[in-house]
């Protein structure tokens, strides 16, 4: 695929445009490898025993496994992005809402992204190198690199995370042979520590700080030929990286007793590596949510214009991280993001059981302006993420997880009501 061509945000990827799995699997890999997957281990072994940590990353993987295979299939299937999946499944005017819930979000979190970006690398430098430097200064130079990086699509994150994927595992397995070189695996996972979280409380944090991305995979899933090769990105990425990063920022960050993961490799005498981690991983990170946030928008919008449209948002995001109100938006930002995990749950229904022809060669022959049925069984999941977020109804524990599950029984029940409900059919 040459740089000038489009994106296909509103039409299925042509044969032509489709690749072999390990270009894709290699973005979502690179995903992994970034700061936020480090701290989030880092903050689980310090807030839990060793091996009660270890046991919880390892069944949180399993689920995000589970479910970004899942979603992940779907989008190697149709080879359509999230978007024109939640089109189908909600009808062009309840897909309009869905999407621009995403495209909200997606953009906070690009914001988001760069604050951290740019707070850590100006730490970095002072600490390191001794120099300073304006936040504004770097936060823009942030900016514009990752929406330059956006506008020659999944082809330029796919060649920026095939350099940088060997370099996060080399800056990985370092830290690794660092904190077992300081205390010993077996010694790591005897030492007593007294909890301060339980173990579901530590398998959600696992779950819920990425179980977004893995509801987006089709966004890049729909460009691998054949759906086993969704199976196995998401094997690749949450299945096994993410549980090697997070492990290995747990490992180093536990050793020392420190929760700041940045102060770790600093100690550790590989500030390099931290380099590479908040340089690399944000590029990558929020490069991607850029892709899909603009994805969201055209998808709702089909007229208009791809390169412009990342222009203006990447901007948008820029001067929300200049204006510093992303501090007040964190909170909003995670409840949007609960609130839109059950669509996944609709949408694996709706294709799967419900109407599958409406995903293939019936596309616009089946679309319709509005599933009333659909957007109730939405408001059930995110009823559901909201009282669970609050600790009032809780079924496995995880937030986004009784979401997604509550949305996709309460979607195969109304479901069978649906007059619009279609012959079902098997894709090969």
């Amino acid at each position: 695929m040459n740089v000038e061509s489009e994106e296909f945000a509103t039409e299925p990827v042509p044969p032509e445009h489709r690749v072999g799995w390990v270009r894709v699997g290699l973005i979502s890999a690179m995903v992994a490898f970034s700061l936020p997957t480090f701290v989030t281990g880092a903050e689980i072994y310090l807030a839990i025993d060793n091996t009660r940590a270890a046991l919880s990353v390892l069944i949180g993987c399993g689920m995000l496994t589970l479910i970004a295979s899942i979603c992940g299939s779907i989008g190697s299937r149709t080879h359509l992005s999230s978007y024109m999946l939640a089109r189908v499944a909600f009808g062009t005017r309840g897909a309009a809402l869905v999407n621009i819930a995403f495209a909200i979000s997606l953009l906070g979190w690009f914001g988001v992204n760069i604050d951290l970006f740019g707070g850590a690398l100006l730490r970095l430098l002072r600490d390191t190198l001794g120099l300073a430097a304006p936040v504004w200064m770097v936060e823009m130079f942030a900016g514009v690199v990752m929406t330059i990086t956006t506008i020659y699509g999944f082809k330029a994150i796919n060649t920026l995370s095939m350099l940088l994927v060997p370099v996060m595992m080399v800056v990985t397995a370092v830290l690794v042979t660092k904190a077992l070189g300081i205390r010993s695996f077996d010694d790591t996972f005897a030492a007593a520590q007294l909890s301060q979280i339980s173990f579901g409380h530590a398998v959600s944090s696992v779950v819920g700080g990425v179980i977004v991305g893995a509801v987006i995979m089709p966004d890049i899933t729909r460009f691998i030929r054949h759906w086993r090769g969704a199976v196995y990105t998401a094997l690749l990425s949450y299945g096994l990286v993410q549980g090697i990063v997070m492990t290995s920022g747990g490992l180093a960050s536990d050793v020392l007793t420190n929760d700041d993961f940045l102060d770790v490799l600093i100690v550790m005498g590989i500030s390099w590596g931290a380099f590479v981690i908040v340089i690399a991983g944000s590029w990558v990170l929020n490069s991607l949510n850029l892709y899909s946030t603009s994805l969201s928008i055209e998808a709702t919008f089909p007229k208009t214009e791809n390169k412009l449209l990342i222009v203006a948002l990447g901007a948008l995001g820029t001067i929300a991280a200049f204006m510093n109100i992303l501090d007040y938006f964190l909170t909003f930002l995670f409840y949007l993001a609960i609130v839109f995990v059950p669509v996944a749950g609709v949408i694996a229904v709706d294709h799967f059981f419900a109407r599958p022809s409406a995903y293939f060669e019936n596309l616009k022959a089946a679309e319709r302006l509005i599933s009333p049925l659909a957007l109730i069984a939405w408001a059930a999941g995110s009823v559901v993420a909201l009282l669970g977020a609050e600790s009032i109804i809780t079924l496995t524990g995880i937030a986004a997880l009784d979401a997604a599950l509550v949305s996709a029984l309460s979607y195969a029940i109304l479901s069978r009501f649906d007059n619009a409900r279609q012959t079902v059919r098997s894709e090969g």
